[in-house]
């Protein structure tokens, strides 16, 4: 179980950061959230309050090469990279990397490297 004051931590921070960042139609914002199990991202527009592209660690596509690879971190890098590739069929090279008040390290740090080999921008 979460303590209450890391819970409480990261919800500041996550307010903090998300004062700073909005996603544009020009420049969307890429968020990341992750449980304690899987990993998941998506591409969203704040104008508009839409979701342009997701992916997540529990989607087939992740799930056929994540059983060849072990541990999360490399599971990271998969979602990373499909997030890119979903992003680049919608024509979406450029984002803002929205991390969500997660430290950037570990597996948060290993999808925005995943999209950066896919070919997005930030």
């Amino acid at each position: 179980m979460i303590n209450k004051n890391t819970a409480l931590r990261r919800k500041k921070i996550q307010q903090h950061i998300r004062k700073q960042i909005t996603g544009t139609a020009e420049r969307p914002r890429l968020n990341v959230y992750r449980s304690l199990n899987n990993i998941f991202g998506q591409i969203v527009d704040d104008t508009t309050g839409t979701t342009l592209a997701a992916a997540s660690s529990l989607s087939k596509e992740v799930k056929e090469e994540a059983a060849a690879v072990q541990g999360k971190v490399s599971k990271s890098v998969l979602v990373g990279k499909l997030m890119a590739k979903k992003a680049l069929e919608k024509n979406i090279k450029n984002v803002v990397f929205d991390r969500s008040g997660y430290l950037y390290h570990g597996r948060v740090k290993a999808f925005a490297d995943g999209a950066r080999e896919g070919g997005l921008k930030f």
